[in-house]
């Protein structure tokens, strides 16, 4: 079976959490805090793998999760790392957020290994947070979440050449006849399952070609097979049309052009602007004359639904007549067009989507009857808001309430009129 797409579920490492500990020794009635710090998070990680073609073992195992980091520890030791998880793809190969579409890495060209997710931040332990004012401080910052994606595997061929056409018009014969490639060959009347990579090799030069299975009419909207594998030739340089100009089949070439460009636009306009060569299969079942018929019925055919410069050469996959000229013509086309690989953009970054995740904690002071609300969190926020207007208290609640400190009030048992204390702010409690 040959898979070219393939959705998975990846995950970082999550960060482990700092330590809440307190120095212990003889003879020391209070010592300091000493709580470690945790340990990162694993990354997720994506690897060109030269030895695969195909997207297979993705379609047995859907879940990649890199290790956690441990917890900090007392005396100030820092918790393990999270191992990281490295996922192995072919080249070529776009990963992409699965309810956007939007693209995550590309995995082709120099881009051999990316960190995708990254492991979460360790978090830091109590000792990072003694102040002169807070000398005992309770609490530890946790481990940065882990980030997780479930993705889209999509294999994008890379190939010079795509090689386009309907189902029995001779693509697979003319394929075997120019490369090492060794397609199935049949008169069916259904498509190749896969495509089929071959290298042609003349005096003219060399490249690299694919039959692209699957277009038919309907294909840029899911028919048949062909929106799996229209993504196929987005990285090609020429596209090469094979059709089947004797028309024993009852076939009109010009016909199966004009739909196969239209899909091809459908898809994805930039296609369309791709150089391409015609190539008018089956001569060998005509006479001489008979040729000449139906090279100047395609040209009628297509009239100006293909740019002026478009080639067509009668060839025969069978016979070999006009191969030769069409390896050249194909080779010229390719000489115009830049050598550097069609590479896509990436459009969605993961981290932008994980927020900080400061420590706090809720207390209730027995001797002052308040509850004692500390932490960085709480501190950073009021080092820039203005309590004093309507609207800075306004979003000072709604950032308590945001992030579930009122809910700790109430589960700490504050009631309506009860005092809450923040860094010298004191507030009543009203729901």
């Amino acid at each position: 079976m040959f898979a070219d797409t393939a959705k998975i579920y990846i995950r970082s490492g999550k960060g482990g959490d700092g330590h809440v500990s307190f120095r212990r020794e003889l003879f020391v009635a209070a010592g300091g805090p000493n709580g470690g710090d945790g340990g990162k998070g694993g990354d997720l990680i994506f690897e060109v793998d030269e030895g695969m073609n195909t997207l297979n073992e993705y379609h047995y195992k859907h879940k990649f999760c890199a290790g956690d980091g441990e917890e900090g520890g007392k005396n100030c030791c820092s918790g393990k790392n999270g191992e990281d998880l490295v996922v192995k793809v072919p080249a070529g190969t776009i990963i992409k957020e699965a309810e956007s579409g939007r693209i995550v890495a590309d995995m082709s060209g120099d881009n051999k290994r990316q960190v995708v997710l990254k492991g979460g931040r360790g978090g830091k332990g109590n000792m990072h947070y003694a102040t002169p004012t807070m000398q005992v401080p309770m609490f530890a910052q946790p481990g940065q979440k882990c980030m997780e994606l479930n993705v889209i595997l999509e294999l994008k061929t890379i190939a010079d050449v795509g090689l386009v056409g309907f189902p029995n018009v001779g693509k697979s014969t003319f394929l075997s006849r120019v490369t090492n490639a060794k397609p199935k060959i049949a008169n069916y009347h259904f498509t190749t399952l896969s495509p089929n990579l071959g290298v042609v090799g003349f005096d003219g030069g060399s490249f690299v070609i694919a039959d692209i299975p699957g277009l038919i009419e309907g294909a840029s909207e899911g028919a048949g097979l062909g929106l799996n594998f229209l993504k196929h030739i987005e990285r090609t340089r020429v596209i090469c049309h094979i059709v089947d100009a004797a028309g024993f089949e009852g076939r009109d070439a010009a016909d199966d052009i004009k739909k196969i460009n239209k899909e091809l636009y459908n898809y994805n306009p930039e296609l369309l602007k791709k150089p391409q060569v015609i190539a008018a299969n089956k001569m060998d079942l005509l006479t001489k004359e008979e040729q000449d018929i139906a090279i100047d019925l395609l040209k009628e055919g297509l009239g100006d639904s293909i740019s002026p410069d478009t080639k067509i050469i009668p060839i025969s996959g069978v016979s070999g007549q006009g191969i030769e000229e069409l390896l050249y013509a194909i080779n010229d086309l390719l000489k115009t067009q830049p050598k550097e690989l069609i590479t896509f953009e990436q459009e969605y970054f993961p981290e932008d989507h994980v927020a900080e995740d400061l420590p706090f904690t809720v207390e209730y002071d027995s001797e002052r009857e308040e509850y004692v609300v500390e932490g960085p969190r709480i501190e950073k926020m009021l080092g820039y808001t203005n309590l004093e207007s309507e609207k800075g208290f306004e979003f000072f609640q709604n950032f308590l309430k945001r992030n579930g400190i009122l809910d700790e009030l109430v589960e700490k048992g504050c009631k309506d009129g009860d005092t809450v204390r923040m860094y010298g702010w004191s507030f009543e409690y009203y729901k």
